[in-house]
């Protein structure tokens, strides 16, 4: 596959979601529990949209998703192109 067949498939952007949101959600839990010594999702999301933050925080989280889902799925994608040339 090259770069544009890879942007291009439906299970690469499908592989770039799933990824990214774990990435979120697993980044968020652990940071929340080292600011906070545990789980306190409402002190958490409150100190991260208080005073106008909020937006930040939000394109902040989906820029991180989209970008880790990008890189680690094309990875992927180039890693299984490789080795099935090899075959």
């Amino acid at each position: 596959m090259k770069f544009k067949e890879i942007m291009s498939s439906k299970k690469y952007w499908r592989s770039v979601v799933v990824l990214g949101f774990l990435f979120v959600l697993i980044y968020n839990i652990v940071m929340m529990v080292i600011d906070y010594g545990g789980f306190a999702f409402k002190d958490y999301y409150q100190d991260r949209m208080a005073d106008g933050k909020m937006i930040t925080f939000v394109v902040g989280q989906v820029l991180g998703m989209i970008v880790y889902g990008m890189i680690v799925s094309y990875g992927q994608f180039r890693r299984k192109e490789k080795d099935q040339l090899k075959k």
